[in-house]
């Protein structure tokens, strides 16, 4: 029988459990398990450490029968979205981000909008009706994408968002409007083609498999391979690759993502503690491009939200029997968790 390689997770459903973080990863073990548990998680699929382990034995090469099963959970999560990948109305977008079975924070990759073009970031704009909202999320795709599926170099880019900014005489990101973003798309792209020599790629299973092979070749990068010396971690044999339908906390005032714990890992006392950011996606309440705010605050911006967050997080508690980092966004104001896992705390809290 063909090597399994790739599980699906969706609609209250997974192929992985929670103690598969040998085989999942951590990231993928636990959206494997929420999904199982019934809460909100978006559907996707994760590609397990046996292929990155064969990736590396095989000389950088994607693993036998390897493209089929992607291809195939791609047509499966088609089906549960009722989205098309590629699709130049209504696109399936999804995040391509690593998770090996031990927490490196900040070592490995995340790609976020994947399935963008020219032509559906248009769909996306007109099935929104939020242009503003569509090209900041083509802007993000085509900066991840070209530093860290190609390994082009943060700075220039950053530049140029800096520039338009003070063009604009505006501090903020969300102060740009969709012309603004639009030409800054256009910028970006330029500077992929001058770098590259060829154009940013328009083929959404290309940047599959640019992303997936970005996340795998992490693995052996030199500051991965350093982290794992200093910290003494040698019983890891690779990371995994999940794959999972985007929702987006940058749609608008009522939207956000954040950061928590269940309890404050400073002092171990049991009250809700952590960040969120309204209007943004993920990687800003971690990069430090806004001030977030203290989680306690979500519950005069979105009652709602707040109180089936602090329904899941008791739950959560209460099924891992521990303290745990979860991260979540809120699209239109409704809740969908991204990830959990054991929250790391200081010596002092975990007494």
């Amino acid at each position: 029988m063909a090597q399994k390689y790739v599980y699906f997770f969706g609609n209250g459903k997974a192929e992985g459990r929670g103690d598969m973080k040998s085989v999942l990863g951590g990231k993928g073990a636990g959206l494997a398990e929420m999904t199982s548990i019934g809460l909100p998680v978006p559907a996707g699929f994760t590609i397990s450490v046996d292929a990155c382990v064969a990736y590396d034995e095989g000389g950088r090469k994607m693993p036998k029968g390897l493209d089929k099963e992607v291809l195939a959970h791609i047509a499966k999560l088609e089906k549960v979205t009722g989205k098309k990948f590629g699709d130049p109305e209504d696109p399936l977008l999804v995040s391509v981000r690593s998770g090996a079975a031990r927490s490196m924070p900040g070592m490995m990759e995340t790609i976020l909008n994947l399935g963008l073009t020219d032509v559906s970031v248009e769909g996306l704009a007109k099935k929104t009706g939020n242009p503003r909202f569509a090209y900041d999320a083509y802007r993000r795709f085509i900066q991840m994408y070209s530093t860290t599926a190609m390994g082009l170099s943060k700075e220039p880019m950053e530049h140029m968002l800096h520039e338009l900014k003070a063009k604009k005489g505006t501090k903020l990101d969300t102060d740009l409007t969709a012309e603004d973003l639009k030409g800054l798309c256009e910028q970006f792209k330029g500077f992929y083609q001058e770098k590259k020599g060829q154009p940013f790629p328009q083929d959404v299973i290309e940047q599959l498999w640019g992303s997936i092979g970005a996340v795998f070749n992490s693995w052996q990068a030199e500051k991965c391979v350093t982290y794992r010396r200093v910290e003494k971690i040698t019983d890891v044999r690779g990371t995994a690759v999940n794959v999972v339908q985007m929702v987006f906390g940058n749609k608008g005032e009522n939207s956000g993502t954040g950061v928590c714990f269940t309890r404050d890992p400073n002092s171990g006392e049991n009250v809700f503690y952590g960040d969120y950011l309204i209007n943004a996606q993920g990687e800003d309440v971690v990069a430090g491009i806004r001030t977030p705010q203290p989680i306690n605050q979500l519950k005069k911006a979105m009652p709602k939200a707040y109180a089936e967050l602090e329904r899941i997080y008791k739950r959560l508690e209460k099924h891992y029997r521990e303290m745990l980092d979860i991260e979540f966004t809120i699209q239109d104001g409704k809740l969908y968790m991204l990830q959990c896992r054991v929250g790391k705390r200081t010596a002092g809290a975990a007494v």
